[in-house]
């Protein structure tokens, strides 16, 4: 007799919670039988739920994920037409992918430049401070220079 799981139990495995489970199951991606009003999870489940979380960690869509086992559940020469689909979104997942990164990098050379100018501006406000307040010191000791040698006249 063929191995089944419980929901739970594919939760505890897979680290995921039931609703998940029942989640995918609403998606037409797994398909337990009943009984009574307990799930019974098949092997076949068991690994469909393995694919369905290694296709979502690669970027494929729930719709996409159903439509490879669609091919596969189709006819035995469902495996070539699905390896074929899997190839073509491998490939826009890589191109997407690649975009990803080049964006990314794009967006890191911005900030560079970004904190670059800020800590330019930042030194140039220090530098206009410290020369506000040496001209400062300045007028006050010429000031008090006055002041001192005002008095000593008087």
């Amino acid at each position: 007799m063929c191995k089944t799981y419980s929901i739970s139990e594919l939760a505890n495995e897979f680290d995921v919670t039931t609703r998940s489970i029942r989640f995918y199951e609403d998606q037409e991606l797994l398909h337990p039988s009943r009984r009574g009003q307990t799930r019974v999870y098949s092997s076949k489940d068991r690994v469909r739920l393995k694919l369905t979380l290694r296709g979502k960690r690669l970027g494929f869509s729930l719709a996409e994920i159903r439509e490879l086992f669609e091919l596969w559940d189709e006819t035995r020469s469902g495996s070539e037409k699905q390896l074929h689909l899997m190839l073509s979104k491998i490939g826009e997942r890589r191109a997407a992918l690649e975009q990803q990164m080049k964006d990314i990098t794009m967006v890191q050379l911005e900030l560079e430049s970004a904190e670059i100018r800020c800590r330019q501006a930042l030194e140039e406000l220090h530098q206009k401070l410290e020369e506000e307040e040496r001209s400062m010191d300045k007028t006050k000791t010429a000031s008090t220079k006055r002041s001192s040698s005002s008095a000593t006249m008087h």
